[in-house]
């Protein structure tokens, strides 16, 4: 594993829990009070499952980049994030919003929040990995 994967891979995870965060426990935390009846009565002494979820996300997020690495800069990055965001966010969201009764202000925040997670860990990603010259043979 190279020294840029495994600095993306915690640069991902970071930004991950930070916008966890802000959009779990600010955003939508009325939401979350007001739909208590729905979920799981010990889902606070499960919340263990999710930031490892999220740490196995983060490095393969960062792996993943460095595959398709075209040294193009933040744009690159942007790119890489938004796809990646508009994959996991449609299933996440829309995918939960199918299964159980939530409201749709809580799937249009989580599919566009996941959109803007991606996007800013493929700038962070792009950042890490830096711009290449690039090379055109004459």
């Amino acid at each position: 594993m190279t020294k840029k994967i495994l600095i993306g891979f915690v640069a991902v995870f970071v930004l991950s829990e930070i916008v966890s965060i802000v959009v779990n426990g600010f955003i939508l935390n009325a939401t979350y009070e007001a739909t208590k009846a729905i979920w799981r009565p010990d889902m606070d002494r499960l919340m263990w499952v999710y930031h490892v979820m999220n740490a196995i996300g983060a490095f393969f997020f960062a792996l993943v980049f460095s595959k398709g690495y075209e040294g193009r800069g933040v744009a690159e990055g942007v790119r890489f994030g938004l796809y990646i965001g508009i994959w996991m966010g449609v299933g996440m969201a829309y995918g939960t919003y199918a299964m159980i009764a939530i409201p749709y202000s809580m799937a249009i925040t989580w599919f566009v929040s996941t959109i803007i997670q991606y996007v800013l860990c493929g700038i962070a990603v792009a950042l890490i990995f830096g711009k290449q010259a690039i090379v055109t043979k004459v």
